[in-house]
């Protein structure tokens, strides 16, 4: 079947990425206001977009042309700490992702470690076994939605953190260490299944 984005309701759009476009790589992404407070959310519109220099980039919805708390935080700091979510943390993640005021830090509401960065001001996930701390480099919000669009968000990554049990030699990752997981559509999430190798011709 053929369909024009135009003509669908936005909620069928939603519904043909999201379970299209799968896996996808989850940010658990921390922020701070100006006021000090921690903001801990996730975000499966993610991915890196270049390694020299390192970028990462997200995107956040706007449901009735509303920001998150998230992206008022950086809009506002310029900076981001990108936390990896593997299966040991699914549930804590999965919990940040309500809806709650902008007082709430979510670090202490589902009992995840808040553990200094090394150059951005907000907090990463003592837990996480790999982090990423950005500064945001560039914005962009889409432009003619239908109910509040989305903003892009690229941040360049200024230091990374890996835990010695996902390394292996020579800066490769060890999977079954590391056991990272994967949004899907609705509520389901993916674990790694079976690796399979194709050599480039």
């Amino acid at each position: 079947m053929e369909f024009n984005p135009d003509t669908l309701p936005s909620k069928a759009i939603y519904k043909l990425l999201t379970g299209s476009i799968i896996p996808r790589p989850i940010a658990w992404i921390a922020t701070i206001d100006e006021a000090g407070i921690n903001n801990l959310a996730p975000f499966s519109y993610f991915n890196m977009v270049g390694d020299d220099p390192p970028h990462v980039m997200f995107s956040t919805r706007r449901d009735n042309n509303s920001n998150k708390d998230t992206l008022n935080n950086v809009l506002t700091t310029k900076e981001f700490v990108v936390n990896m979510v593997t299966e040991a943390l699914a549930e804590q993640m999965n919990s940040t992702a309500q809806a709650v005021t902008a007082e709430v830090d979510e670090f202490q509401m589902v009992g995840v470690t808040p553990i200094p960065s090394s150059v951005v001001k907000p907090m990463r996930v003592k837990e996480s076994l790999v982090q990423f701390e950005c500064e945001m480099v560039h914005h962009y919000f889409l432009e003619n939605h239908k109910q509040g669009g989305a903003c892009v968000v690229i941040g360049r990554v200024v230091r990374m953190h890996f835990d010695e049990s996902v390394l292996l030699e020579d800066y490769k990752i060890n999977m079954e260490t590391y056991k990272p997981i994967a949004r899907l559509a609705g509520s389901n999430y993916s674990k790694i299944g079976e690796v399979f190798s194709i050599k480039r011709s």
